[in-house]
């Protein structure tokens, strides 16, 4: 009976580990390290002081940065974008247009453990236009933050 119990404990917990294999179109840690820096270096242009979320295809945080002096309440707010911008696979500034009073989405925002729906957050699609993580960005106005995730965004897609 050991032996039987024993056997299923092991095949359940090697079908369990195959199940956090990495997506064949998930978001590098090299990618991402490479959006985040891409993108601090846009917001240091602009002199913008911003916390920067990235996210891998499962809305899982992948990398991160809080730039120094950047507002502690944009941490939060920053992998907010990132996760609303992959689950939805839009662009958090579009989404917000159908979130609003009357919108066919109004209130959308409670959902999902809270969600933020003004721009900064964007998927992040390969060469393919497969979307392989998502970025947010927090601290600046809307359009900066929108800026500083497109920068980060393109640093991938350079060759």
């Amino acid at each position: 009976m050991y032996k039987a119990l024993f056997f299923i404990l092991i095949s359940i917990l090697s079908l369990s580990t195959s199940l956090y294999a990495q997506n064949a179109y998930d978001i590098t840690d090299e990618e991402a390290l490479k959006i985040i820096l891409a993108a601090k270096k846009e917001a240091e242009a602009t002199d913008v002081l911003v916390n920067i979320a990235v996210t891998d295809a499962g809305a899982h945080l992948k990398a991160f940065i809080r730039m120094d002096e950047s507002y502690l309440g944009s941490i939060d707010v920053a992998i907010k974008k990132a996760k609303t911008a992959r689950y939805f696979n839009i662009d958090t500034g579009t989404l917000g247009e159908l979130t609003q009073p009357g919108g066919i989405i109004y209130n959308i925002e409670l959902s999902n453990g809270g969600l933020v729906s003004f721009p900064g957050g964007m998927p992040i699609r390969n060469k393919d236009n497969v979307i392989i993580g998502a970025i947010g960005v927090s601290g600046g106005s809307i359009e900066q933050d929108r800026a500083i995730a497109l920068a980060g965004i393109k640093a991938i897609l350079k060759k």
